[in-house]
């Protein structure tokens, strides 16, 4: 039990104390009251909102609360000083020895410091990636593979039974276009002239491999032969050589997907219509016309009655249909039954990871999800914006191989698995992303992946050189500790915990990244202090007791960046 958790914990016993004393309302709700690092160390060790966000429910004023707080706290063992701020928070300085005795917790722990289980086992079901196979993954997708398998990674550190899964979309016209690409390029294979790609098929280079292989395969049973003989055999053979090249490149990103789920499969099982039936059990489902939106009415536009989701009952824009004119299902129909069948084998929570053009599914799904689930939050859509690819500033000129844009397998070449794994994680998912192929391989702190692996490499270094006559924790004087660099990076240590969980339940991997390098930061300020005041070097030739508490120090730093990194499946260098 670290720091923040003691203050938790202390808290809730003194609201339950001035509720006996009829000096708090019954019932108080404590949830959203949090003690953790303030943003600025001029205000104190600790930081905690209780008054702020307590002060509606016990009709008092938010500084008046946290005067009552404040006195209570003060009792609190290890606590010097409590300051109220603005309008009511609390800032707590206390006694060092409060946070350097959980470098023996760390050190105890090892790589499973911080490990929770506020996921309890409960499943989740995390589908990202999802791209067409229609061609190799490109850059943005990489985005999206990324921060999936890293999210999956941090929900499973905190105790959920993840899934991750990729959705093949193989029902729709794109892969009919697949099938007339690779077609056309199978009979370049067998030596006809195929002059310039049409408008509207697959200009990559890539199918031409695809279209080699065919014709290995088949040899020219196809050639000259009219479309309806040879379209769903030519199009299965392209959507299962274009998966095992995407199956391929996700294993370069170091991603293993636990189930391929195809469309088109859901679609013949009749899963469709056992989406629809459920909605309409449940009274979501209606005919009715929609009214085209104001100015936009296509030409040759007819009202007529469609079987339309009660989408706008759940939050939507409209109402969404789900029959096409001609009796076949909608796009949306296929989305919703899909999500129908993930609630029904998993039984828990559904988190999708879209790209930066899949914006406006997010509330129709999200009103889908609810309604077959009667449950609210049942789906979070996390959208990824777009990459930049850059070469020391300059956009990337695209893959030769791919025609259009650049693969995820030019990058992984260029820079390497954990470099895409980590820069991909420096924006949140919702911002647009430089991705520089020049910068991110960079030996400078300028360089966010090596200033991380760096400073653990740095850790072990001191290690390696000391550990043979470092003593056990237990003997050792924590409390000699006393530096303000020391405690700085002492404080990022013990936040570990809480900051783990609260990324895994807001489902928000990018903050690892942010921690590691916060982390990072500390460590190397302590280093360069230690090269600019010698008495604040790690290794004090004459002074065994402060060698040995920093060796501790230095080693619970080397075990929370390499846990961190693991979290999000990179490896922490021990040498560079």
């Amino acid at each position: 039990m670290n720091i923040f958790s003691c203050f938790e914990i202390a808290f809730k016993n003194i609201v339950t104390e001035l509720t006996a004393d009829n000096l708090l309302p019954q019932n108080l709700d404590t949830s959203r009251v949090v003690f953790e690092l303030p943003r600025e160390e001029k205000h104190g060790d600790i930081a905690t909102n209780a008054a702020m966000v307590m002060a509606k429910q016990t009709g008092t004023a938010p500084r008046d609360l946290a005067a009552l707080f404040a006195q209570k706290l003060n009792d609190v063992d290890g606590v010097t000083n409590i300051e109220i701020a603005g309008p009511g928070f609390l800032n707590i300085r206390v006694e060092p020895s409060l946070w350097t005795r959980e470098i023996t917790n760390i050190l105890a722990a090892k790589n499973s410091y911080g490990k929770k289980d506020i996921g309890a086992g409960a499943s989740v079901n995390i589908e990202f990636v999802s791209a067409n196979p229609t061609g190799p993954l490109h850059a943005a997708h990489a985005r999206g593979a990324v921060f999936g398998d890293a999210l999956a990674g941090l929900m499973e550190f905190c105790g959920w039974n993840v899934t991750r899964e990729y959705y093949i979309n193989d029902a729709g016209g794109q892969v009919d276009v697949l099938a007339q690409s690779t077609y056309l390029r199978y009979c370049e294979a067998l030596g006809q002239d195929i002059g310039e790609i049409p408008s509207g098929l697959y200009p990559g280079v890539y199918l031409k491999e695809v279209g080699d292989a065919l014709m290995a395969r088949d040899g020219d049973m196809y050639l000259n032969k009219p479309e309806n003989e040879w379209l769903s055999e030519v199009r299965a053979f392209a959507i299962d050589w274009i998966m095992q090249g995407i199956k391929s490149d996700l294993q370069k990103l170091g991603i293993k997907m636990d189930r391929f789920s195809s469309e088109r499969d859901l679609v013949n099982s009749g899963a469709v219509q056992h989406a629809i039936d459920k909605l309409q059990k449940s009274g979501h489902l209606y005919q009715g016309v929609l009214q085209p939106p104001k100015g936009k009415e296509p030409e040759g536009w007819e009202p007529r009655k469609q079987l339309l989701f009660k989408a706008s009952t759940f939050g939507d824009d409209t109402d969404r249909p789900l029959q096409k004119s001609d009796g076949s299902w909608t796009y949306f129909a296929a989305d919703v039954a899909y999500h129908l069948d993930k609630l029904e084998r998993t039984g828990g929570q559904l988190i999708n990871i879209f790209g930066a053009d899949h914006g406006g599914y997010v509330k129709r799904m999200t009103a889908a999800v609810n309604a077959l689930s009667s449950m609210p939050n049942m789906l979070d859509i996390k959208i990824c914006q777009l990459v930049n690819l850059l070469d020391d500033g300059k956009p990337v000129k695209m893959s030769k191989r791919a025609g259009t844009f650049v693969t995820v397998e030019d990058v992984v070449r260029s820079v390497g698995e954990d470099v895409i794994r980590f820069i991909m994680l420096t924006r949140r998912n919702d911002q647009t992303l430089d991705f520089d192929l020049a910068k991110v391989t960079e030996q400078s702190r300028d360089n966010p992946i090596f200033y991380v692996q760096y400073a653990h490499a740095r850790a072990c270094s001191v290690i390696r050189q000391f550990e043979k006559d470092m003593p056990s924790s237990e003997l050792v004087n924590l409390d000699l500790l006393t530096d303000p660099a020391e405690l700085a990076l002492v404080k990022i240590l013990v936040s570990w915990p809480k900051l783990v969980a609260s990324a895994a339940s807001a489902h928000e991997p990018h903050r690892i990244a942010f921690y590691l390098l916060d982390l990072a930061s500390a460590f190397h300020s302590l280093w360069n202090a230690g090269r600019e005041n010698p008495s604040l070097r790690f290794i004090i030739n004459r002074d065994e007791e402060i060698t040995a508490a920093r060796l501790q120090l230095v080693k619970a730093t080397s075990f929370i960046i390499c846990t961190g990194l693991n979290v999000l499946s990179i490896e922490a260098l021990n040498e560079m």
